[in-house]
């Protein structure tokens, strides 16, 4: 390999270490365009040499980002008409890569207050099946996630993280196929609106407590026990979570 081809080597190497931020951070770009209405829902964007001008890319990364958009729901593409922004109601808001390019904007977008409505709607029950119907291993997993939530002490990720895992957990063991399949579906967006109730509180022993009286209803087989103690914890969450709403109006949660 001569020297002129050494770096043309060179600059292919770091063309292709670069392009994966590029195309990430070009996606992102456009993703907070569309949730600002710069792009508005029903409108339709500019072409792609316009694209390309505004974020100083290729076209080839432009249609890769379209690309992810359209995975999300965000965009739809169409030959001979182009790319229109999908109406909000197709996005896929639940997907973790668009939770977090919605970043700041989740509050004004009430999207923790509809994550806490779906948690109403679905965790009371799914405590009650899984107290008859969880398995020894399945409350072990669910106590263990309590265990680690309790050792977090201060550390609100760490917390979040093991919450997360132990409402996942209660989910799993309702042996319910669909609550079963929405514990995967939800965990992103659980964990941000766990993260936001997590981090408004300085202290944490209420909800340690309630959530570990959920573990004796299970192993008690205690079906209407294991309700109240999900209400109580949800009443709990839309306490903090109101909290939240006023400490970080603007912040991301």
């Amino acid at each position: 390999m001569n020297e002129r081809q050494g770096r043309k080597a060179a600059v292919a190497v770091e063309a292709g270490l670069k392009r994966p931020r590029v195309q990430k951070n070009v996606t992102r770009s456009i993703a907070s365009d569309i949730f600002t209405d710069v792009f508005p829902s029903g409108s339709l964007l500019p072409t792609e040499n316009e694209l390309c001008i505004r974020y100083g890319v290729s076209r080839t990364v432009i249609r890769e980002s379209l690309k992810i958009l359209e995975s999300k729901g965000l965009v739809r593409g169409r030959s001979r008409v182009g790319t229109s922004v999908c109406e909000k109601e197709d996005w896929n808001i639940l997907d973790q890569q668009m939770l977090e390019w919605i970043g700041p904007r989740i509050v004004e977008m009430d999207l923790l207050q509809c994550v806490l409505d779906a948690r109403r709607a679905i965790e009371p029950f799914a405590a009650e099946l899984a107290a008859q119907r969880a398995s020894v291993q399945e409350i072990a997993a669910i106590e263990a996630a309590w265990q680690a939530m309790r050792d977090a002490e201060g550390d609100v990720e760490e917390f979040t993280k093991a919450d997360v895992a132990f409402h996942t957990g209660i989910l799993k063991a309702s042996h319910n196929q669909v609550f079963m399949q929405l514990s995967s579906i939800i965990s992103a967006a659980l964990e941000f609106a766990l993260h936001a109730s997590n981090e408004a509180v300085d202290a944490r022993g209420e909800a340690l407590d309630v959530h570990h009286a959920l573990i004796e209803a299970l192993r008690m087989r205690d079906a209407k026990a294991a309700r109240e103690c999900s209400q109580r914890m949800l009443d709990i969450a839309a306490r903090d979570l109101a909290i939240a709403m006023q400490k970080y109006p603007t912040q991301t949660l």
